[in-house]
């Protein structure tokens, strides 16, 4: 393992093609005791490793349901990875929050704590010697990150007085309208069928973690979305911004303390 500590982004599709060509990317093979991952080391930086995790592959082929989240938590652990960004495009449950603006999640809502195949949400499906208790001291994501992320990028930020609470609805289909209902009830703010199983599994393996979401479209009732010819120019503004933040975060930024513990039985 490289002692060395890395940074590390997780991206969707939006950032293929003409974005990935700007980050210098190679492809690097990691094996790890749930299956084979490919990361991508950039070349953006000399003093620090940076990779990227393409969720969906690249090109984009993985629905939601198939991919392998723990064996791509486990590969960033392997990279010794120190700081992770995940961004992801969501739905809006909340009319008071924007759509095409990034937003940085605080909290989540994950209820039954499982991945796609039903298997509980962990990096210890079996018992082991370093297994334990993820106990939250201050929560899933990273007040630090948050933090240095919104002091660079303020100007585009949407700045929320409250909590942004991302709730997990796994896919591959969409949300029926009750449903949606029924999360923005719970106090789910944005939505989407990734980001929630990478926030945990990084986490427990203590890896510090932030998350910046585009909101694309309103999920809440007689909330009407935006004409389809006034939305080209916010995507791609809402893109170029969420870009930004991306070269920021993996040109700048540097690992911080993890504020959380692996509770192990047997630890003073």
């Amino acid at each position: 393992m490289n002692q060395k500590k890395s940074v590390a982004v997780i991206l969707g599709s939006a950032f293929e093609g003409s974005f990935a060509e700007r980050l210098d990317l190679t492809p690097c093979e990691i094996n790890t005791e749930f299956g084979e991952i490919t990361l991508y080391k950039s070349g953006l930086r000399k003093d620090r490793d940076v990779y990227v995790l393409y969720r969906h592959g690249m090109p984009h082929f993985l629905l939601p349901n198939q991919i392998n989240y723990r064996a791509q938590a486990a590969a960033l652990e392997s990279v010794n990875c120190g700081a992770l960004l995940i961004n992801s495009s969501v739905g809006v449950l909340d009319a008071r929050l924007p759509i095409y603006k990034p937003m940085l999640v605080t909290d989540l809502l994950m209820p039954e704590n499982r991945l796609p195949d039903g298997s509980t949400c962990s990096v210890f499906p079996e018992p082991k010697e370093s297994h334990g208790h993820l106990l939250l001291r201050e929560g899933l994501f990273s007040k630090e990150l948050n933090a240095w992320i919104n002091e660079r990028h303020k100007d585009v930020i949407f700045q929320s007085k409250e909590d942004i609470v991302f709730v997990y609805a796994g896919g591959p289909r969409s949300k029926t309208p009750a449903e949606n209902r029924m999360w923005a009830l719970l106090g789910g703010q944005i939505n989407s069928m990734t980001l929630a199983p990478e926030v945990v599994l990084a986490n427990e393996l203590e890896i510090p973690t932030v998350a910046v979401a585009v909101g694309h479209k309103y999920s809440v009732p007689d909330k009407i979305n935006p004409e389809e010819k006034l939305i080209r120019q916010s995507l791609v503004d809402a893109r170029e911004a969420t870009a930004n933040i991306l070269l920021t975060f993996m040109k700048k930024a540097e690992p911080v303390p993890f504020r959380n513990q692996i509770y192990r039985y047997g630890d003073e």
